[in-house]
């Protein structure tokens, strides 16, 4: 391999696991640091560190890669993995960019040039086009990124102005990129995305499917490989549209081509040029090294590589310095924070360390494997009771409550899970043959009724104990106000946004509680403020 020293121009956990890798293969590593971050946990894991301006300037990073003398840059995940400007100006500085060629990394990233091409391939897309065409509810998503970014749910025509404005923010600001477009909103299918790999010399392979439909924000928190959705003529039908899909992009490298399930028909969602943070999962029912695989294809190595059918069953989730019920970020320094050594973990933070404002709150993903579905959830369960973190709140709970979900462990759960199903509230499904819907009578294509919905993450922010009412808005994390909405004398309705704060780069609305006054507001946009801090006071 040509690669003797490489650059990952990324933190945390992915930085962590690419390192992991490179020692394996003999390859010396670098990580980068911004100034806010030194001596960061995936500092600790590299050869040596190089600071640099920021994480998300393309030109800094090239600097350090050129300053080590590394031969090659991992862009990870996010900003730079998804930018053909980046993947384009690193082999204009001579070096090697370990990710799919710049063409296709735009193409990919162009939400609407990806179902185009996906349409003209033959592989069915969700409809998407102007409000009045497509009907509501529908989708607000950024064309140009992903993650959970830039997404919002519009269920009527009101809400529609604020929704793409938010959206088209939030997309500016994680993806410099604001463009925005509609789609049609299906309320409970299924998320399944399958894996590609493909090299420089035409060959383009799928290494079977992951399930990813439990999400909270349009951000996943468990996934597992295979689906329990798939026979075995469905699971080979995604993959071959995913591979059509790919060989008409030209891709290169790892990729993902995601789709949305509803019984039996599947829907092309997007194509993810770049590793997914759910990789694990496939790496452990293929027993293939996706980073390895990508360094190689990115060094002009054939692949060397069938697709293949999955071994076993593996199932992960993401450990997050979050709220269990509002699952908005929280900050803190982890006192303690023992991982069990019975599963794979892939940390991102270590104890004594800070979990930053600034960044992705993720600590460690915990992912099990074993001959069997039961077998995996069982090991998965265990393994985050022997789990112990304190000094930040965590979601720990949560994940414990969701692996031993009845629904969960049936597999019987759609994206619209943590809408049925309280986060931490008791399970409610019926045991023997009459759980779940009686399949004889049930018609797939009318949904049944929402259970009634847990808090959202706005009203459980400012609701107090007991339900009570309150006199003042507070942040329920720091973060920085980007929107204010509300003014002094102003009357305003149950749940009317006052103001938008964003936290780890994703926006959160803030609501009113009941209907009130507005009797004074105590920020102004582009105010940094801290967890807690009152933002607004109300009056009856």
């Amino acid at each position: 391999m040509d690669i003797r020293k490489l650059l990952v121009a990324n933190r945390g956990e992915i930085a962590a696991r690419v390192f992991r890798t490179c020692r394996r293969l003999g390859i010396d590593t670098v990580a980068v640091y911004a100034p806010d971050d030194e001596g960061a946990f995936h500092t600790r894991q590299a050869d040596e560190a190089v600071p640099v301006l920021g994480y998300l300037d393309p030109e800094e990073q090239i600097r350090a890669a050129t300053e080590a003398e590394a031969d090659a840059i991992h862009p990870g995940y996010g900003f730079l993995a998804e930018s053909g400007d980046f993947a384009e100006a690193v082999g204009a500085a001579g070096l090697i960019f370990v990710g799919p060629q710049p063409e296709a990394i735009r193409t990919a990233g162009d939400k609407l040039e990806a179902k185009r091409l996906a349409r003209e391939a033959g592989v069915p897309v969700v409809e998407s086009g102007e409000p009045g065409e497509i009907g509501y509810p529908l989708i607000v998503k950024a064309a140009a990124g992903g993650g959970g970014r830039g997404m919002r749910i519009v269920r009527s025509a009101e809400e529609l102005e604020g929704a793409v404005e938010s959206a088209a923010r939030e997309a500016e600001t994680g993806f410099g990129d604001g463009r925005v477009f509609c789609e049609r909103y299906v309320e409970r299918p299924r998320h399944v995305e399958i894996q590609l790999l493909g090299d420089r010399h035409g060959a383009v392979i799928h290494l079977g499917e992951r399930e990813c439909s439990i999400q909270r924000r349009h951000q996943k928190v468990l996934e597992e490989s295979p689906s329990p959705a798939l026979d075995p003529d469905l699971r080979a039908a995604m993959g071959e549209a995913a591979v059509v899909l790919a060989r008409a992009v030209g891709y290169e490298n790892a990729g993902t081509a995601e789709f949305m399930l509803d019984g039996d028909e599947f829907f092309f969602l997007e194509l993810n040029a770049r590793l997914q943070v759910e990789h694990p999962v496939t790496e452990l029912v293929t027993g293939i090294d996706l980073v390895e695989q990508q360094l190689r294809v990115a060094a002009g190595e054939a692949l060397d590589l069938e697709t293949r059918e999955p071994e076993g069953h593996a199932v992960e989730v993401r450990l997050y310095a979050e709220h269990p019920l509002t699952f908005l970020p929280q900050a803190g320094r982890l006192e303690r924070l023992e991982l069990p050594e019975t599963v794979r973990v892939d940390a991102g933070i270590g104890a004594g360390d800070a979990v930053p404002v600034a960044y992705d709150p993720l600590i460690a993903k915990l992912i099990a494997h074993a001959e069997t579905r039961e077998g995996a959830f069982d090991d998965l369960s265990r393994a985050l009771r022997a789990t112990r973190v304190t000094g930040a709140t965590t979601n720990l709970g949560f994940l414990r409550w969701l692996v031993d979900h009845p629904d969960v462990r049936a597999g019987e759960t759609t994206t619209a899970f943590l809408a049925d199903h309280a986060p931490l509230s008791e399970p409610t499904r019926p045991a023997g043959p009459w759980s779940g819907w009686w399949r004889q009578n049930r018609d797939r294509r009318v949904a049944p009724p929402l259970a009634e919905p847990p808090l959202t993450v706005e009203a459980t922010a400012h609701a107090t104990d007991g339900g009570q009412e309150t006199s003042v808005l507070t942040a329920p994390m720091p973060g920085v106000v980007v929107r204010v909405l509300a003014g002094e004398g102003d009357r305003v309705e149950p749940r009317q946004p006052l103001v938008v704060l964003e936290a780890m780069k994703m926006e959160t609305p803030l609501v009113s509680p009941y209907e009130a006054v507005v009797r004074r507001v105590h920020v102004a946009e582009g105010d940094r403020v801290t967890g807690g801090a009152i933002l607004v006071e109300l009056e009856e």
